[in-house]
């Protein structure tokens, strides 16, 4: 069974600029913890990149924004929730000269798929995933095999 979560994780942060480092570093350690270490990387790095869009954003002083993990025997899922269910997010288009921008074609870049949709209760909550290839137990994936740059694309 696929479906079976085999790990989950939520962290609720205040919405203030240490969260977005501390989000990447726990998801960076509990993904490899969790047996996938060639996708600790690119799975800490997307989850930097929605914190940041979900301060920037969707947050609203006294609320929290929610860092969810979870694993099953095929899917590697991060999801950042956020208060502001009105504002979500879409790539935009961006010239070399842009400073901001590049968050989401980074995310669609890293993960295999990602989206956006309600949050339970109110707000939104975006998303990315990444299949996860059958590890017999006991072995351990080659770091930098993973599927970093598959091109993923936003809503699929």
């Amino acid at each position: 069974m696929s479906d079976l979560l085999l790990h989950e994780d939520r962290l609720d942060c205040t919405p203030v600029a240490r969260s977005v480092r501390l989000a990447r570093t726990r998801t960076a350690r509990l993904v490899a913890e969790w047996r996938h270490p060639e996708l600790a990387g690119d799975a800490a790095l997307v989850v930097s990149e929605l914190m940041t869009n979900a301060l920037l954003h969707g947050s609203i002083r006294g609320r929290l924004i929610r860092v969810r993990l979870t694993a099953t025997a095929a899917t590697l899922r991060v999801e950042v929730s956020d208060p502001r269910g009105e504002r979500v997010p879409c790539p935009r288009e961006v010239t070399g000269d842009d400073q901001f921008g590049r968050g989401l074609l980074l995310v669609g870049a890293l993960a295999e798929r990602w989206g956006v949709g309600p949050r339970e209760g109110v707000g939104k909550t975006v998303w990315a995933e990444w299949g996860l290839a059958v590890v017999p137990w006991g072995a351990v994936p080659a770091v930098g095999s993973g599927s970093g740059g598959s091109g993923g694309r936003g809503g699929r």
